[in-house]
């Protein structure tokens, strides 16, 4: 009987390369076109626009990242629960009014707990970027690039908190309870309520547009590619039968992905709440035993990375390696003002959007500042870096791999399982993600959901088994594009986030008391 005869990998390459290439390459070059900074360095125009967004933020809210930190903590801890199921009595600007049992029925909808919106919108977001981005950081900048990757994290938790608080206040919720919510919606609805009525519609279909766009590439293809590489490079490099077979790899998390997905946020919640303490851990307690190993270079490690802050090439590490490098292959790290992370918090069951706003924040915490921050640790004291090499993702990982392979031999598999589930739980937070703006731009009936999600699952199957460096490239550029609304619609709108912030304030106040 005759094999059957499969396409080639590289013939893949080759034909979705060209296609992609010649019709996108114009909006990619538009999205990432860079700023000098030297005659050969330079930083993508829209990662300027976070930064400076993020510092607004951070500034405008007086600090909020820092001063309400512990308060996010018990938030998530549920010491403020109990606020909503009161009947509280509140003022506004204008008018004074007693909120009804009913109201407060109302506001409470939702589809998860405010733990579970932190790990679905965690899983989205702690990934390759974390272990490859970080690499490739280092390899550019040195060890320096450490401290500008934890301060651009702080900054974001800003950001995140104005996003979130948005995505809960202005989200909408249909007869079923199902919950929809994100920039789609506080762009269109909150800009129609200060008279911006025609660019709200129109900047929520753009990032509806991107925000497919984002989940086909970055928040699904270039996940399992990345993981599979790593699966077949630790695992089965010498199994004939599996290496270089990624349609193989691909059908199986299609498969994996859409059993989870066809359940819609609850059933994807119950997965990420399980799946993404198991996955951090797994690798945070990878990372300490190498670091407890090798304890007696962290002063010098820590030395190191502090005077490389201030020298050129950490400062070009820092801002051009994590930022470019680790934001895009980690589809933004954080994602802190990109607003994607908005839809998965608009689902919590809360009537204080500034409560959710508060869980946000803890995100680039989690995602920039502890695990990047370990990550990068390991790198530098296992000696895996040197400086001035530029690597590519794939090489990255490794690199980490071989870090935590110098304390314990057999960590390479336990960094593999941790990939695998990071690039699982990225894949099903971004199919609900592109979900929602699909649902924004076609509908909310059954057919047009299980039309996306049988795409969705098409596209890991074709990310596995392919390069599709032109296809990375464009997906990187629609989540870079999801920035462009999403900012506007932040400032135009942080007015609305202090109201919520100072009626959750005086609520809690008055708690205490």
């Amino acid at each position: 009987m005759t094999a059957p005869v499969l396409i080639s990998e590289e013939k893949i390459d080759q034909n979705l390369n060209q296609a992609f290439g010649e019709a996108t390459s114009w909006f990619v070059d538009a999205m990432l076109a860079e700023i000098p900074i030297t005659e050969s360095v330079g930083i993508p125009w829209v990662v300027v626009v976070l930064i400076l967004g993020a510092t607004y933020f951070t500034i405008y809210f007086r600090f909020i990242n820092i001063r309400s930190f512990f308060t996010a903590i018990q938030v998530v801890r549920g010491k403020y629960d109990t606020l909503e199921n009161q009947e509280q009595k509140e003022s506004e600007e204008s008018s004074s009014r007693v909120i009804s049992k009913a109201k407060d029925e109302a506001d409470v909808n939702g589809e998860v707990s405010h733990f579970q919106a932190l790990t679905t919108a965690v899983s989205a977001t702690v990934g390759l970027g974390n272990i490859a981005g970080v690499a490739i950081a280092l390899s550019i900048g040195g060890a320096g690039a450490t401290l500008w990757m934890v301060i651009i994290g702080i900054l974001g938790m800003s950001s995140k908190f104005v996003e979130c608080t948005l995505g809960v206040k202005y989200r909408e919720v249909d007869g079923t309870g199902k919950v929809f919510g994100g920039p789609m919606y506080y762009l269109s609805k909150g800009l129609g309520e200060k008279g911006y009525t025609q660019i709200g519609k129109v900047l929520s279909v753009l990032f509806a547009i991107m925000c497919i766009g984002g989940s086909f590439g970055g928040g699904n293809m270039f996940q399992v590619n990345q993981a599979f590489k790593l699966f077949n490079h630790v695992i089965v490099s010498e199994n004939a039968m599996i290496h270089g077979q990624g349609w193989i790899f691909g059908l199986i998390m299609a498969i994996l992905v859409g059993v989870v997905i066809i359940g819609g946020i609850k059933k994807i919640a119950s997965v990420t709440d399980k799946v993404v303490p198991f996955m951090v851990l797994t690798y945070i307690v990878s990372v300490l035993v190498v670091l407890v190993l090798y304890s007696s270079a962290i002063p010098a490690a820590c030395q190191a990375i502090w005077n490389g802050a201030f020298h050129p090439e950490g400062v070009l590490g820092g801002f051009v390696g994590v930022l470019v490098q680790g934001f895009r292959r980690g589809a933004f790290s954080n994602e802190a003002g990109v607003g994607s992370a908005s839809i998965a918090h608009s689902a919590v069951k809360t009537r204080f959007p500034a409560s959710e706003g508060l869980v946000a924040l803890l995100e680039p915490f989690i995602d920039t500042v502890v695990v990047c921050t370990m990550t990068a640790l390991v790198l530098i004291i296992t000696g895996q870096i040197s400086t001035g090499v530029e690597i590519n993702n794939e090489q990255g990982v490794l690199l980490t791999a071989a870090a935590l392979e110098s304390g314990v031999s057999w960590f390479p598999y336990l960094l593999t399982i941790a990939v695998l589930l990071f690039a699982f739980s990225s894949m099903i937070s971004w199919s609900y993600y592109g979900y929602q703006a699909w649902s924004y731009l076609f509908g909310r009936g059954k057919r047009t959901e299980y039309v996306y999600k049988f795409i969705f699952c098409c596209f890991t199957v074709i990310g596995a088994a392919a390069t599709l460096d032109a296809v990375t490239d464009f997906s990187d550029a629609m989540i870079f594009a999801m920035m462009v609304p999403n900012m506007v619609g932040l400032f135009l709108l942080s007015s609305k986030v202090k109201e919520e912030l100072k009626r959750y304030q005086k609520n809690i106040a008055a708690m205490i008391k």
